[in-house]
């Protein structure tokens, strides 16, 4: 019997993924693996189409928060300046910018622990002004305090971004300062809101591919899966304690990617930051494997991203087209036979 097929056979109705399961998936052979993504992806998305977001960082280093890859932990020497919060003029010119260059998608990134009451205002005019410009909107400003979900939702925010960074197990190694828990429940603040949600993690930390695995599992075992899916391969910053790790290979990073895509199988899947660090063709076996959202624009909150420009050839190599609106993902299409069966047995 092939790994493909044992892992196939052990699918039933029960609706949850196990972390062993999800690892079971990373197994398959590379081949095997991709063809399984593509076909998912394929059943719920215009496999030829990619959403652009484009992201800003509105407030500027000086974070309390202890996470080991973080250029704005005011734990690490990164020689990082910190920077007040942006006026509202400044977010709205950035996010003009951004639609003309194509994007459909506006984030915003601060800082922040958490946002404070009198932080919050700023953040809810922005919300407002970069949604009349036709734009969706996106925030990520740390842990949540009761109430401010609601408050951004009232404001027209379409995602909030919160991303869980690791498994469980591996947590600890990476951030001290707020637990995995905490995250959880401003994810749930933010569904409770009814804002779509955005979480996904980052690999190349020093975690094991069973990490990988516990992390997808966690995230598609959200009830339901976020709506967006960002993968990070870590960006290497001078100062932080990360600095210096060995890196992940490609192919593993390609293989999270597939498995996100077919654990996940109608969320947006964005490759992330440390997309400018892999060639071309790396870059479309990510495509491939399902991955259909990128952040578009040189830059990221405080890295370099791939060129704008880059980017339009690169696409237009592929023959692939800018998605003009989002577009929620389809149900499945009658006959279009996923071939990822149902999903595996619940512990």
């Amino acid at each position: 019997m092939s790994d493909e097929t044992a892992v196939q056979e052990a699918a039933t109705e029960q609706g949850a993924w196990r972390a062993e399961q999800v690892e079971a998936l990373f197994a398959l052979p590379f081949n095997d693996l991709l063809y399984r993504a593509q076909t998912v992806h394929r059943a719920h998305f215009d496999p030829n189409a990619m959403q652009l977001s484009t992201l800003l960082s509105i407030k500027t280093g000086g974070c309390s928060e202890d996470c080991k890859y973080c250029s704005q932990s005011a734990h690490h020497d990164t020689a990082l300046e910190a920077e007040p919060l942006l006026d509202v003029a400044r977010v709205v010119e950035a996010a003009q910018a951004a639609k003309a260059s194509g994007a459909t998608r506006f984030c915003m990134g601060a800082a922040w622990r958490g946002p404070k009451a009198r932080d919050l205002q700023p953040v809810l005019d922005m919300v407002r002004a970069v949604r009349a410009l036709g734009l969706e909107t996106c925030v990520t400003l740390g842990l949540l305090q009761d109430g401010q979900a609601e408050a951004l939702a009232q404001a027209g925010l379409d995602y909030y971004n919160h991303n869980l960074d690791t498994s469980p197990e591996f947590y600890g190694e990476v951030v001290s300062t707020r637990s995995f828990d905490d995250r959880l429940d401003t994810l749930a603040k933010v569904r409770a809101a009814g804002i779509r949600v955005c979480s996904g993690g980052i690999v190349g930390m020093g975690e094991a591919r069973a990490d990988r695995a516990s992390l997808l599992a966690v995230l598609a075992n959200l009830a339901p899966p976020p709506e967006s899916v960002p993968i990070n391969m870590l960006v290497q910053v001078e100062g932080t304690p990360l600095s210096g790790s060995e890196p992940l290979d490609p192919l593993e990073f390609i293989r999270t990617i597939a498995v996100a895509r077919i654990v996940m199988p109608e969320s947006y899947v964005r490759l992330s930051a440390g997309r400018a660090a892999l060639p071309e063709a790396a870059q479309a076996l990510c495509f491939f494997a399902g991955a259909n959202s990128i952040f578009y624009g040189e830059r990221l909150l405080t890295t370099d991203n791939q060129e704008a420009e880059r980017d339009r050839m690169l696409l237009e190599k592929l023959g692939m087209h800018v998605l003009a609106v989002h577009q929620e993902a389809p149900a499945a299409r009658e006959g279009a036979g996923c071939g990822c069966g149902t999903r595996l047995e619940s512990a």
